[in-house]
């Protein structure tokens, strides 16, 4: 079992800047590929970006603005977000998907992100 709290939401210009944080408990974290999934109102849900072993995938609507990192000493990852758009604005969740046990995937409770001036 793992549970995953995220933190760091909020309310932003556009053109600012949030890192949302996730913490990890309940299992060896390193063993995890970690994503960023966000949540429009009225939209499906969509990967944002996701972190393995040393390799990186973003979504092509991100891609130069945000970055994702992991630090597994502390089982946190992060989506560090820039020159954010009002398009941005979602509910972000974190997930974690066991990377050799199939059927172990992990959702946190979703930090909101709003861009408006």
């Amino acid at each position: 079992q793992v549970q995953l709290v995220e933190s760091g939401g909020g309310l932003v210009q556009p053109g600012g800047s949030l890192r949302l944080s996730c913490a990890a408990s309940g299992s060896i974290f390193r063993l995890y590929t970690m994503g960023w999934y966000r949540q429009a109102p009225g939209k499906q849900r969509e990967l944002v970006a996701a972190i393995g072993a040393g390799s990186t995938n973003y979504a092509d609507s991100v891609k130069g603005r945000f970055t994702i990192s992991r630090d597994d000493a502390k089982n946190t990852v992060y989506l560090q977000m820039n020159t954010l758009k009002p398009e941005d604005t979602a509910i972000y969740y974190c997930n974690a998907v066991h990377r050799l046990v199939q059927g172990l995937d992990y959702w946190g409770q979703g930090t909101q992100v709003t861009v408006s001036l």
